[in-house]
């Protein structure tokens, strides 16, 4: 039935892609030793839509993220290899700082980390390609459901000479978003759940840089959890929402403890999470969200950061994408952004759910609020946007759904 324009076909594909050798790890610069082993496994999952002649692939990796310049060529020989438009393609990460970095380039990479990066790009061509292989018709619906595991990072302390400052700790007064978004696939007269996409907002750091073993960390282990859970019919992406000034509430630990019974926190939050996807997709209701595909890729050029002289610096750009699958929106952010802003953006969405997926398509880095500027902080300290970043992205990304819904209702006025 593929091609059919009153059907939406959904296909699933899932690989493994965790490293064969030793590799530098990501995400602290403090840790220069190679890996020493493997916790879990870490994977690619995508999911392919298609409604009439439209397609759309949503791509999830247990990584970091496609930094040192390893985005777009991981993303062209996608598209050229799959038949994609540059908008049709999400390609994410779910943040987690026990995996490979990646790196094309052998004068700034490790070997190991430059044949991995190149396998990778390999594994992920052909894992979209088995997802559009698997395409067929199936129900698309929704459900939210709340979760603990994160927690607002930006902790006022009290400096030695009586002032305050912002550090990374915990903050539980501090604003958060704890929505864990669901989408479930179905297949018609099959009540088994064969896909489950969540997105909640945490970094994936309950490993710190003192550990060397490979892991997905919190959302690794919560997409191992639901497929552990479900069978091996289901694949689960996991995707990293907003979630900029978001920590896990057990933040980089030093290794998986295992003594006297403790549960390594990694495993404990990783389980809390995909508990909580469990119970979502139990009661998740039964209206088909599926419909329509429309998507859009913008490149969004944003105030730069101030430099020690106060002066504002060059534009920044943002690559933001959307898409909709019927009554179900998908808005991909290049970049780590706080969670005050993938909350703004879904109150204004005009559908009905609105998945938000960070380090997507780009990794421009820390886009915090205008309010977190006066404040200082790693994450202001580090952007490379202005205070004024925020609201325009908020304003540019819900112009663009808007249109995408318009868009939606005109497709359904003229098929009556």
């Amino acid at each position: 039935m593929a091609g059919d324009s009153t059907i939406l076909n959904i296909g699933l594909a899932r690989t493994d892609i965790t490293p064969e050798q030793p590799v530098t790890m990501a995400g602290y610069a403090s840790r220069k030793d190679l890996s020493q082993g493997v916790h879990d496994p870490l994977s690619a999952r995508a999911i392919a839509f298609e409604h009439g002649s439209e397609r759309l692939v949503v791509v999830s990796t247990d990584l970091i993220g496609f930094y040192d310049g390893t985005c777009e060529p991981i993303r062209d020989a996608i598209l050229s290899e799959c038949g994609l438009r540059p908008e049709q393609l999400f390609l994410s990460a779910v943040h987690t700082h026990a995996g490979p970095s990646l790196g094309l380039s052998s004068g700034r990479a490790h070997p190991n980390n430059v044949a991995y990066t190149k396998r990778l790009k390999r594994q992920l061509v052909q894992v979209t390609k088995t997802a559009l292989a698997e395409l067929q018709p199936a129900n698309l619906t929704a459900a939210r459901g709340s979760s603990p595991v994160g927690v607002n990072r930006r902790e006022q302390i009290t400096t030695r000479d009586g002032g305050t400052e912002i550090r990374l700790g915990r903050n539980p007064s501090g604003p958060m978003d704890r929505e864990v978004q669901v989408l479930v696939v179905r297949r018609p007269d099959d009540a088994a759940p064969r896909g489950i996409l969540f997105g909640y907002g945490t970094h994936s750091t309950a490993l710190g840089p003192r550990n060397h073993v490979i892991s997905g960390d919190v959302h690794g282990l919560a997409e191992q959890f639901v497929e552990r859970y479900f069978g091996e019919g289901t694949i689960a992406p996991g995707f990293a929402g907003a979630s900029g000034n978001v920590d896990p509430w057990y933040r980089v630990v030093p290794e998986f403890r295992t003594e006297r019974g403790w549960i390594p926190e990694p495993v404990l939050l990783g389980t809390m999470l995909g508990e909580e996807i469990v119970q979502v997709v139990a009661g998740a209701g039964s209206k088909d969200l599926g419909g329509s595909i429309a998507a859009d890729l913008q490149i969004l050029e944003l105030p730069g950061n101030r430099n020690d002289t106060g002066e504002s610096t060059v534009p920044v750009g943002l690559v933001v994408t959307a898409a909709r699958v019927g009554e179900a929106a998908f808005v991909g952010l290049g970049g780590e952004v706080f969670n005050q802003i993938g909350r703004a953006i879904k109150e204004a969405s005009p559908f009905a759910h609105t998945l938000i997926i960070t380090h997507c398509n780009g990794t421009a880095g820390y886009l915090p609020i205008l309010e977190a500027y006066p404040e200082g902080g790693y994450e202001v300290r580090t952007s490379p946007f202005g205070p004024e970043a925020a609201g325009l992205v908020v304003a540019e990304v819900t112009r663009i759904l808007h249109e995408l819904h318009d868009d939606a209702s005109r497709v359904a006025s003229a098929s009556r």
